[in-house]
């Protein structure tokens, strides 16, 4: 199983930026995919998830409405599309892949996780 990050940069506050995670290895059909970040000295914090099975997306409070989640099952890939980013969206940031499972905010409902992307807003 791979999970491989990509999109991350340095962008200014209010720019835009895409992450996609491209998964292999496992069957994309029935997963809980999670988009988590970790800044220095922090722990890793849950952003959003997608059911793959029915496009359910999940997000943590201070992203919605400028962080938007998506499924593109035939290439195995989850998207992040994150707008208006702030300096306090600086972080790694991962994906991981579990099943699907209520508490989608928790690192320990997935089993498997990419190498993580970096993401650094400027103010």
């Amino acid at each position: 199983v791979q999970l491989v990050e990509s999109g991350g940069g340095l962008v200014q506050a209010g720019e835009s930026l895409r992450l996609s995670c491209a998964a292999s290895g496992l069957s994309f059909d029935d997963l809980a995919i999670g988009w988590f970040r970790q800044a220095p000295g922090k722990e890793r914090e849950g952003v959003s998830a997608i059911n793959t099975s029915d496009g359910s997306p999940y997000y943590l409070d201070s992203v919605k409405g400028r962080f938007t989640i998506s499924s593109d099952n035939a290439k195995s890939t989850v998207h992040l599309f994150m707008n208006n980013l702030k300096p306090e969206d600086t972080a790694v940031y991962y994906c991981g892949a579990g099943d699907p499972a209520p508490n989608w905010w928790a690192p320990y409902e997935y089993d498997y996780w990419g190498q993580g992307t970096q993401v650094t807003v400027s103010s």
